[in-house]
């Protein structure tokens, strides 16, 4: 093989990777690898083209004839209708009124499979309508895989994340293509006391095929199509043995890029909480896209099929259990302290920005080079962490935790899931990519994120202080407001309800007003390349009371890029000795 077919080859294989680039990133925590109980889901809605605003459906009951009117979720096409259900549930964007919550990644799979004639279901209308007509996750996946059965799949291949109070699931789907209407899908238990992650790329393997999908039998731990074997099979995509399927091998084939822009994420979560995880070398180099082929797996099971063999595990169990705010943090992960850190190279600049402009690729003398894409990203529309507790009411019981724009640099609002009106700050209809709005969450946090990315070494370490200030009091202030809604709740639950919508409306708005004014701060103290002198978030004149500021600092480039910028320039930019 010569040059340029060694390049073609990698052109294509990195092609197909990094069309995946602006999707999402979802984390999934049991109930009992969660330090307070809770079951979490977490979903970062990347795309370049998004706004981050919150849906609400409120309950309602439909006559006979009625008509659920669906709406492509990236586009906002009209795609059709389907009969209504005789009661739908309340859902604010992702979070059902019963604490059901999904979150997906994109991860495409056989293009062959990737459009189907008559279909127009969605995977946002699947979304949708699964919480408006689901009280636990697994009648979620039941619904969900009814519909497409019934009209057809018409998105590429998805992993879902389902989670209620009890239960958190990952569920994998692709449609059937030209052969016919429906799709072949699995889904998975996580069992309890483990976590899981999924980023653009298929992570269910092997499973164990069950003869019929019981939704009633609590010890049912796998669901599937009841062809998702048979239908590779008959249309060539997979040739050897039932016992040693794999979904994701099949279905959505592992790639350099796979691993490096889609599953290295999940390997970034994974190492954080387990040091099986964070020690393995194995793993590490599958996350930067270094493959095995072995005999055996990472599991021991043998390889007959000869697929990559250092593949990340589906699941792990964290070395300790996982609060909220670690999962907070993980949302905001750009590779720190990891051998794919943005930090310390040319691109992140002289202030060491953990973020690279897109696209993705790029050519330097006919060869191909790489962007890192991490958790945290520019082009996030919206994230949340919806946090579902079992011992208490299940309108008070779900929190959906929200936030705009980029996730390192928001703060996550609580936003119960029972709640009849959303803050207006946080509204959809409230600004969009096109309409500029003074009040609205996502322009102003845009705001403080964009203005960091100019010196991020200097400005972020203050949104990230206050941003933690922010996230501590909100969670003093929930477990405060758990136990008066619960007590209101008790006595009349439309009090408990409004006691939480008022609480929820008021803190959102609240958190907007806050975080422009700390945006006029930041904007102020830090123009120019100057940095002011400040007293907390009052800048400090210089004594004479007229506004004028002490003197103000400049750092300048620092001592490493400044010895970058003379390196290679000969004597260009330096300054001659006096005589």
């Amino acid at each position: 093989m010569n040059r340029l077919q060694s390049l073609l080859i990698f052109f294509l294989v990195f092609s197909s990777a990094v069309s995946k680039t602006e999707a999402c990133t979802n984390l999934i925590i049991t109930k009992g690898a969660s330090k307070d109980g809770s079951v979490m889901i977490t979903y970062a809605a990347d795309s370049h083209t998004r706004y981050g605003a919150v849906a609400f459906y409120p309950a309602a009951d439909h006559k006979p004839g009625d008509a659920c009117e669906l709406y492509h979720y990236e586009s906002g096409k009209f795609l059709g209708t389907i009969p209504e259900a005789a009661h739908t549930y309340s859902v604010i964007q992702f979070m059902n009124e019963n604490q059901v919550a999904i979150g997906e990644t994109t991860f495409g799979g056989l293009d062959s499979l990737a459009s189907q004639p008559g279909a127009f279901l969605d995977y946002g209308s699947l979304m949708k309508i699964g919480l408006q007509r689901s009280k636990t996750a697994r009648e979620m996946i039941r619904v969900i895989t009814e519909l497409v059965g019934q009209y057809g799949y018409a998105s590429g291949g998805e992993s879902f994340s389902i989670s209620d109070a009890n239960e958190a699931w990952i569920m994998e789907i692709i449609g059937k293509g030209k052969y016919e209407l429906g799709a072949v899908w699995v889904a998975r238990l996580i069992p309890d006391g483990y976590i899981c992650g999924h980023a653009n790329q298929a992570r269910i393997t092997t499973f164990p095929f069950q003869k019929s999908n019981d939704w009633n039998d609590p010890e049912q731990t796998v669901y599937h199509s009841p062809d998702v074997i048979s239908f590779a099979k008959t249309h060539g995509f997979y040739k050897g043995n039932d016992l040693d399927f794999s979904f994701s091998d099949v279905y959505n084939p592992l790639n350099f890029g796979s691993a490096r822009f889609c599953d290295a994420r999940v390997w970034s979560f994974f190492r954080k909480v387990s040091k099986a995880v964070r020690e393995n070398e194995d793993y590490t180099r599958y996350a930067m896209g270094q493959f095995s082929y072995q005999s055996r797996m990472m599991n021991g099971s043998p390889n007959q099929n000869g697929y990559i063999s250092n593949r990340l595990p589906l699941w792990v169990k964290p070395d300790s259990p996982v609060e909220i705010r670690q999962v907070m943090a993980a949302m905001r992960d750009h590779y720190e302290d990891t051998p794919l850190d943005m930090r310390y190279d040319l691109g992140a600049g002289p202030f060491h920005l953990p973020y690279r402009w897109r696209p993705m690729e790029f050519t330097v003398d006919s060869v191909m080079y790489l962007n890192e894409r991490a958790i945290a990203t520019q082009q996030t529309g919206y994230s949340f962490i919806a946090q579902s507790r079992s011992w208490m009411a299940d309108p008070i019981g779900g929190i959906y935790w929200f936030g705009v724009d980029d996730a390192d640099g928001c703060v996550y609002v609580p936003l119960y899931c029972g709640i009849r009106k959303i803050p207006q700050s946080y509204a959809t209809g409230n600004g969009s990519m096109i309409a500029w709005s003074e009040n609205s969450a996502f322009w102003t946090f845009n705001q403080v994120n964009n203005w960091s990315y100019t010196r991020y070494d200097l400005i972020h370490p203050e949104v990230e202080k206050y941003q933690a200030e922010l996230e501590k009091r909100l969670l003093v202030e929930t477990s405060i407001v758990d136990a008066r809604a619960t007590l209101l709740f008790r006595e009349n639950p439309l009090s408990g309800i409004d006691y939480i919508t008022d609480y929820s409306a008021y803190t959102g708005n609240l958190l907007v007003t806050k975080w422009k004014d700390f945006y006029h701060y930041l904007f102020m103290k830090f123009i120019d390349g100057n940095v002011k002198q400040a007293n907390g978030f009052q800048l400090l004149d210089n004594g004479y009371g007229k506004g004028v500021p002490k003197k103000p600092s400049q750092p300048g480039y620092g001592p490493e890029w400044e010895r970058r910028m003379v390196d290679g320039t000969g004597d260009r930019f330096k300054v001659p000795v006096a005589k």
